[in-house]
Parts: structure tokens; C-alpha cells; sequence
């Protein structure tokens, strides 16, 4: 994401210019943008004009228009942002008032305006325009007949290919039909590979399966890049790890990033902090319960004891419409930062902010334990009442 300008205010009102360059700067954007704000963009409207004896025409024309946000859509296939809003600004082609959707796509600036940027949008900013944030993981979980290709960054786990064939079974006596089809698979992954993974930025392709589904694919890819003289492929076999998984479907990806081997070879990646984040606070909530705990007011409630060493809070949560429980969770990892905790924002589509989601999106690990954390959280809420 390159950003144009900034123009904040000391109440924290005020205005940022952005030009997302990379799908993961759409995905920012995404969490940026919420209802209430304006939004200021270049955009396609139809005209329609009539001539003085009463026939009409129409043609489209490029113009710029501010709207005041009322409805955010993200289209994660196409990498479109589509923001509904009124107009709000005067305007040649668009009266004042009209409904119109904003397209933001990569490499068209937009202006977004608040009311108030608070931290965590402030710091999704940050992390938007610095480049050393992103990833560059590339992961293909497989089994006999099925691959899925996804690209990991440190928001989302993309699925840019899924490839499927069907397997004859084995027969007794006859094996040919299975292996021809078999063949056929691993060509079509092999080829699929090749169209999605960019190898000029990805630095490790991890290639998970159960069984030695996974080895017998490589072999069958290398030798194959051999016979064509595939550079590509055999110039960035170093980048290829083969890990196990227990089947070929995207959830086992979680399962695949908390694998230590895999995790020594990402250890700078945003994604593997948060999945190891996340294998901590479930080893925690095995072996020490009342060091462990999820939902919100449980995690408010050992917030002022200041007893948090690690906050994981999912960005959805970030995204709420509504103003006050937004801003219940900005204090939250406001205040665990201020009393010294580790505050890991989980981007919901990635795996692990997936389960973090499962959890009710707010988790902690405690630097000592509170057992009787539910009935302080009960007496606090009756006090509330």
C-alpha cells in the first residue's frame, strides 16, 4: 500500500490518501472502510442527457465522487472493494444524495475520511505500507485426487487453485487405469503451480499430504521438469518442503504452519506468529485451564488485573457497525499493550484467525493464574446492571 497523504486532526478526525498495489493492501482497505466514513474516489457513472427536440442518450463518463460509506462488500476472488454510499458532494453528473458504488481496485487511489482513526486503524496503516510486513508462502495440501494451491500472507489464505481428479481404485492384477490417472493429477497440479506461484517472491512452497502422496508427487514434477528443462521448477526446487498432513483439505493448512519444521523455516512471517500464538493459548487451555481463557468479558475482566501476557483478538471483531463495541475493543488492546501484554490481531481469513473466530474472536494466555475469573466476571457484569 503507498501512502499519498495524511491529514489528521488532534481529535483524531481527519483524512488518508492510499493506493493499494498488492491484493493484500484490498484486504486493508476492507477493514479500513466502515459505514459513517466518507469515501472520495474516481469512478464510472452513466449519463444520461436530453437534446433539445427530446431524444435522449447515454453515455458513461469518468468523474470523482465522495460518499458518505453505508455498506462495504469485498470481492476476495476479483479483489474488489464495493462501497455503497449517498453522495455527498457537489457534483456535475450526480446530484447530491444519490446512491452510487464506489469499485476500488489495486492502483486506484481512494481518500478516506473519519471522524475518529483510532490505534488499531492507525496501526493496520502502518502495517499496510511497510513492505517487510508481507509474506511470501506459497502452500499446496494434497491427497490422491485432490490439491488445493494457496497463497499465505499475512492476512489471508488464499486459494488460487483447486484441482481435482478421479482415481480409479486399485485393481487386483491391474494397477494401470489408477497410475495413468494418477499421472494425469499430478500433471495438472504440476501445471497449476507453475500459473500461480510466482517464484520471483515466494521464498518456500510447502507441499503437505498425508501418506507419501506428497513425495511421490515432487519426484514425479522433478523429473518431469528435468525431461522439459523446467528453469523454473528446477532452479527453486530449495524452496519446495514436504510436510505431513492429515488430509488434502484447507483446514489442515493450520495443522501444517504449527509444524515445527515449518515454523522454523517462517519464522518471520506474520501468519506463523499468529499460528503459534494460537498452539500456545490451546497448550495453555490443556495443561494450565485458569491461564487460559476466551470470550469477552472474561478477558476484560483479567485485563484489569493486568494479568494478559498475550491478547488474540480477531480483526472482525474491528469491523462492527457498531461504534461502541468497536470501541470496547480498541480500549481492550489499548489497555493490554499499556500493562505490558502481546497483542496479536488474527486477519479472519486466514486459518488461524478462522478458529479464532470458532472462540469468540477474543482469547488471552494470563501471566498467572485466575481460577475464580468467571465469578469476577459475573459480579462486575451485576454491577454494570
Amino acid at each position: 500500500m503507498k501512502l499519498v497523504s495524511r491529514d489528521l486532526e488532534k481529535d483524531g478526525a481527519g483524512q488518508v490518501t492510499l493506493i493499494p498495489e498488492e491484493s493484500e493492501d484490498m484486504w486493508h482497505a476492507f477493514n479500513l472502510i466502515r459505514a459513517g466514513d466518507s469515501l472520495r474516489s474516481t469512478t464510472v457513472r452513466k449519463v444520461t442527457t436530453e437534446t433539445a427536440t427530446g431524444s435522449s442518450s447515454s453515455n458513461r463518463v469518468r468523474t470523482v465522487l465522495t460518499v458518505s460509506v453505508e455498506d462495504v462488500d469485498f470481492d476476495v476472488q476479483a479483489c474488489v472493494l464495493r462501497v455503497k454510499g449517498r453522495n455527498i458532494q457537489e457534483n456535475q453528473y450526480v446530484k447530491m444524495g444519490a446512491y452510487h458504488t464506489l469499485d476500488l481496485e489495486l492502483n486506484r487511489k481512494f481518500t478516506l475520511a473519519k471522524q475518529l482513526w483510532d490505534a488499531v486503524d492507525l496501526e493496520r496503516i502502518e502495517t499496510a505500507c511497510d513492505a517487510a510486513q508481507m509474506a511470501d508462502v506459497a502452500a499446496v495440501v494434497m491427497q490422491e485426487g485432490l490439491a488445493l494451491i494457496c497463497l499465505v500472507t499475512p492476512s489471508m489464505t488464499l486459494v488460487r487453485a483447486k484441482i481435482e481428479h478421479n482415481i480409479p481404485r486399485k485393481r487386483k492384477g491391474s494397477c494401470s487405469q489408477h497410475d495413468k490417472a494418477l499421472l494425469r493429477f499430478y500433471d495438472a497440479l504440476m501445471q497449476a503451480i507453475l500459473r500461480h506461484v510466482n517464484f520471483d517472491v515466494v521464498k518456500c512452497v510447502l507441499v503437505a499430504s498425508p501418506g507419501f502422496v506428497k513425495d511421490q508427487f515432487c519426484e514425479f514434477m522433478f523429473q518431469e521438469a528435468i525431461k522439459l528443462e523446467n528453469k523454473v521448477l528446477l532452479e527453486n526446487k530449495p524452496k519446495f518442503l514436504l510436510v505431513h498432513s492429515s488430509s488434502g483439505h484447507k483446514h489442515a493448512l493450520k495443522e501444517v504452519l504449527s509444524n515445527p519444521a515449518v515454523t522454523a523455516r517462517l519464522a518471520d512471517t506474520k501468519a506463523a506468529g499468529e499460528v503459534k500464538a494460537l498452539d500456545a493459548f490451546y497448550n495453555m487451555l490443556q495443561n494450565e485451564p485458569d491461564r487460559a481463557f476466551y470470550g469477552i468479558t472474561e478477558v476484560e475482566t483479567a485485563n484489569a488485573a493486568t494479568a494478559i501476557e498475550t491478547l488474540l483478538i480477531s480483526d472482525k471483531l474491528f469491523r462492527s457497525q457498531d461504534i461502541a463495541q468497536r470501541q470496547r475493543y480498541v480500549a481492550l488492546v489499548e489497555s493490554a499493550r499499556e500493562n505490558g501484554g502481546d497483542v496479536k490481531i488474527f486477519s479472519s481469513l486466514h486459518v488461524s484467525g478462522e478458529q479464532l473466530d470458532l472462540l469468540t474472536g477474543v482469547a488471552a494466555i494470563l501471566r498467572f493464574p485466575m481460577p475464580d475469573i468467571d465469578e469476577l466476571g459475573r459480579d462486575s457484569s451485576s454491577d454494570e446492571d
